[in-house]
């Protein structure tokens, strides 16, 4: 394939979505979707100061590169999957739909996973404090005391 002449936006697009992890092919489909054009991988990864290939990028490209690479990093509010409501709601999808075709194990499944996500099972997170961050309650000794049915014999 012919290589186009790239476009400082197109750099600029391919420098960035390989900053937030994009591997070259789905950078390669990126570009083709945005700017209708056709691009090699191996003309992706030579924007990639992380790699080979991208060992002698520009500086502009690389400061442009280590700076949306430590954006992404450290703001994932961005990310929609990153928040827990996000992620109820396609759970919420997916239980209804497997739901609807009778899949019951699978919806099952979904909701079980639904109430780990509310219970910060998928979270570093554990509550270690009661209520407004007094103790937990002791609980009491899991032992039942009853009393035997005399039967009438002497003690």
């Amino acid at each position: 394939m012919a290589e186009t002449r790239l476009s400082e936006d197109v750099k600029t697009f391919i420098v960035q979505a390989l900053a937030c992890f994009d591997t070259p092919s789905q950078v390669v489909e990126a570009v083709n979707q945005e700017f209708k054009i056709q691009i090699s991988r191996q003309s992706v990864e030579k924007y990639d100061p992380t790699k080979v290939a991208g060992a002698k990028v520009a500086p502009k490209w690389r400061a442009l590169f280590e700076q949306a690479r430590k954006a992404f990093i450290e703001d994932t509010s961005q990310i929609a999957i990153a928040h827990r409501a996000t992620r109820l709601r396609a759970l919420q999808r997916m239980a209804a739909k497997a739901e609807a075709k009778g899949n019951f194990p699978l919806a099952a499944a979904l909701n079980k996973q639904a109430a780990e996500e509310m219970g910060n099972a998928y979270t570093n997170r554990r509550e270690l404090t009661g209520k407004d961050g007094k103790d937990l309650p002791v609980a009491a000794p899991a032992v039942a005391i009853f009393a035997l049915p005399d039967n009438g014999r002497d003690g």
